[in-house]
């Protein structure tokens, strides 16, 4: 079975020619998607899965094209997106629809009770893996562990609102996950998986 990596790619991005990387693509989720959020180098690092450096080095291009900005809190640098920049209105939207799955739906299902794994799968796996192909058109979501139904669809309902497209949320136990006899389950591990919350690997 492929291993997931909680790395991102650094080459060219396969979800939009509008970001200069893929990397880049996951800064801009995590400092635009909330205008009102400061966050620290390290804290969009750790959010992203980049490297410290690699964030850095991707923030600093993007607080040079004044894009984002930043100032200084003691030993940290916050960053915050630059809700003055003529092209903000598009720039969001633009990475609302193409990068913002992960924080979007992160910050939906942490916190809903019983939800021990999450994972985005699918066509927009596939992009973010760097699988060439057409735009995804649709979200598909794996959930492990043993979450309300109810809630579920409340969480595909916000996602849908906010990223403007349907998601779809797929619920598997832990012992039919880790087992993976489901066809339907092993061909999921088998292809391009996001990390949205793994709990065991937070704990590690």
């Amino acid at each position: 079975m492929q291993l997931v990596s909680r790395f991102v790619k650094v080459g060219p991005s396969a979800l939009t020619p509008f970001v200069r990387s893929d990397a880049q693509g996951a800064v801009l989720a995590e400092t635009m998607l909330d205008p009102t959020a400061e966050l620290s180098i390290s804290e969009i690092a750790r959010r992203t899965g980049l490297l410290p450096a690699v964030a850095h080095r991707e923030l600093v291009r993007l607080i040079e094209s004044d894009v984002l900005r930043d100032r200084r809190d003691g030993n940290n640098r916050l960053v915050r997106a630059n809700t003055d920049h003529p092209l903000w209105s598009l720039m969001s939207q633009i990475v609302v629809e193409t990068y913002g799955p992960v924080p979007v739906l992160r910050a939906l299902l942490d916190g809903v009770p019983g939800v021990r794994e999450a994972y985005i799968y699918g066509s927009w796996a596939a992009r973010r893996a760097g699988q060439p192909g057409p735009p995804p058109r649709d979200l598909d979501v794996l959930v492990v562990g043993n979450p309300s139904r109810t809630e579920l669809l409340d969480v595909a309902d916000a996602a849908r609102g906010r990223l403007h497209g349907e998601v779809n949320i797929h619920l598997a136990t832990e012992a039919a996950w880790t087992a993976k006899r489901d066809p339907f389950l092993a061909t999921v591990a088998s292809r391009p998986l996001v990390t949205l919350i793994d709990e065991a690997a937070a704990c590690e």
